[in-house]
Parts: structure tokens; sequence; C-alpha cells
């Protein structure tokens, strides 16, 4: 039972992951055979982007369970429940993360006394190809946002490298592309860490897209301009009412899209809509290593001494979202009863 594509490899006893630390110079990759492994290259960001984290979790329980299943009743809920908190612990915004080891835990749990291994692995696999599914599915709906001749702006990554494959905000840009339509995209390089000049212009050269890098602080410019059709960007996490945490700038680039006229677009998976959420400000932000703003790569750039804020994500309120595009339909106003109805909940 394997899996390949270009984010990660399952092949039934280790989980290798394209490290995207490296991209785009070096197409190297990481193999982890231990949930630990995988628990640090989630930290670390050799994976990254939410759906993507969803899936490398759910793998990194089976290699837990392979780890463990010479255990036995409690001593082996112990371990499991040590191999959940270990994989949880790594990243706090992005709710795929839990979301996946929820489901991975609920099939432990009802299946520890049998060949929990084997049924834990058929389930990872259900979740990377239902990611898969989903992502083109999220396209199919979103590319009927986006008319022949649009100029795209996007921001981070959140493309075949932020999923299992396909991609969300990406995936958008790809279904439209892949039924006749001319787009151009420009794309933020996202400070600090640069997903989008590293990870998100590389994927879109590769497909043969017409793509312009920018620096974050020149998107109100192109804006100003009327050079931009449509904003999209990906989700780590949406509140109940609407309110998405993304990457940081996506708040800025929502503010310029509404001031300049530009539809804001989010693009993602229902398992990234969080209905315990009621709003964005219940939603824990990650703030990672001051280094990432001080260095460029190993290259300091900024005086010695200086204090650093560097929060990895930020709220955007949701009267600023144009429309939420899932793999079930695209989500309107008012986003408190639709997000519910979307998923199935009753209002």
């Amino acid at each position: 039972m394997t899996l390949k594509t270009i984010t990660m490899h399952w092949t039934g006893n280790s989980l290798i992951l394209v490290d995207q630390r490296k991209l785009p110079h070096v197409v190297e990759n990481v193999v982890c055979e231990t949930y630990q492994q995988v628990a640090q290259a989630i930290k670390d960001m050799v994976v990254r982007g939410a759906p993507a984290i969803g899936a490398a979790a759910a793998f990194g329980y089976v290699l837990g369970a392979k780890q463990f299943s010479h255990l036995k009743g409690e001593d082996l809920l112990k371990a499991m429940q040590q191999v959940h908190d270990t994989i949880a612990q790594t990243r706090p915004t992005a709710v795929n993360l839990f979301w996946a080891l929820r489901r991975m835990r609920e099939k432990f749990l009802a299946n520890h006394n049998g060949d929990f291994v084997n049924v834990l692995e058929q389930e990872a696999l259900k979740i990377a190809q239902e990611d898969i599914e989903t992502n083109r599915a999220i396209g199919r709906h979103g590319q009927a946002l986006l008319k022949d001749g649009d100029t795209v702006l996007t921001h981070c990554n959140a493309g075949a490298l932020a999923t299992v494959d396909y991609g969300t905000a990406l995936g958008v840009i790809r279904a439209a592309i892949e039924n006749g339509k001319r787009l151009k995209v420009y794309v933020d390089e996202t400070r600090p860490y640069l997903q989008g000049a590293r990870l998100t212009a590389w994927e879109l050269v590769q497909l043969g897209v017409e793509t312009i890098l920018i620096c974050d602080n020149m998107a109100g410019w192109v804006m100003k301009q009327g050079k931009v059709n449509a904003v999209i960007v990906g989700a780590d996490r949406i509140a109940a009412n609407g309110d998405v945490a993304n990457k940081i700038g996506t708040y800025t680039l929502a503010v310029l899209a509404s001031k300049h006229g530009v539809p804001f677009y989010v693009a993602a998976p229902t398992s990234t809509i969080d209905l315990n959420v009621k709003d964005g400000s219940q939603i824990p932000i990650e703030e990672r290593a001051h280094t990432e703003v001080t260095h460029v790569g190993n290259v300091r750039i900024a005086a010695e001494g200086v204090k650093v804020y560097n929060p990895a994500f930020d709220v955007t309120e949701h009267e600023l979202v144009t429309a939420i595009i899932t793999e079930k339909g695209v989500v309107r106003p008012p986003y408190d009863v639709n997000l519910r109805k979307i998923m199935g909940v009753e209002v």
C-alpha cells in the first residue's frame, strides 16, 4: 500500500517528504521512519501547508502504531496517546493537523484489540486520497469565478506542495487553465519564509503559467494600477463566522483588495472549517523563530540586538472575504449561516 506525489511518498514503512526548505534550488527528500521524525519534519517545515500537514500527521500516527504494535492493553493505549500528543504539539494554527489526528485516534480506539496497524494505514491512505479529490473539486468550483484573461494575485503557497497533490488556491488557477482560460499570476514573495518566491513561483513556472514575482509591499501598488482581477489565498483555519487564519500578510492583502474593489477569495477544504471556534480571536497564532526574520538563509540581514516579532499567521475578518471556495461549493455571506449549511450542521 503506497502513495507517491510531488509532496510525499508513503512506502508502507516510511514517509518520504520533499524537503521544502531546500526548494527551489535542490529537490531533496527527508525520510521519516518514526513518528518522532514526522513530528520534527512538521515542526521544522520540511512539510507545510495545512492539508499536507494533516496527511503527514496521519502517516506519522501509522508509524507510531507500527513502532508500538507489540504492546497490549493499557501500555498500548498510553503509547499511542504519546504518539498523538507528540504530533499534535508541532504546529498550533492549522486545524487539519488536529482533524487528521482525531480521525486516526478514533480508528485506533475502535480497533486497538484487532489488526489496528492495517486499519490505520488504510485510514491514512484514505485521508491522502480524499485530499487529492477534494483539491480537484475546489479547483472545479473556483475556476468558474475566473474569466479568460484574468490576472490573479496569490500569497504564500497553497499549491501541490501545501497539499497531498494539486493544491487549493493554486488548484483553482490550475483548473481554470485546464479549462482553456489564459491567466497571469502575481506571486507575493511571502516574507519571512519566502514560500511564494521559493515554492509557489517554482510550481507555477513548472506548470508553464505566466508568473510575476513581487515583494509583499508591492501588492497595493499593483492593485491600484488595475493589474489584479482577483486575489486567491488558502487557509489554515476558518472560524464559524468566516474569519480566516492564513499566512501572515493575508490580512494586509484583504484590506488592500477591499480598498481597490478586487474580489478576495479563500480556497480551502471543509476540513479547514472549525465550527468549534466562534471567531478569529479564538484561533491560536503560532510565533516562530526570530532568526526567520533576522536572517535570509544563513545570512544575517538585521542589526545585532534588534528585537523581533514573528507571528506566522494573521486573521482576516469575514467582512473582507468575498467567498470561500470549498470542495462542496462556493460559500458566500452570511458565513455564520452558510458555513454551517455546507458542513451539514443545523442552523
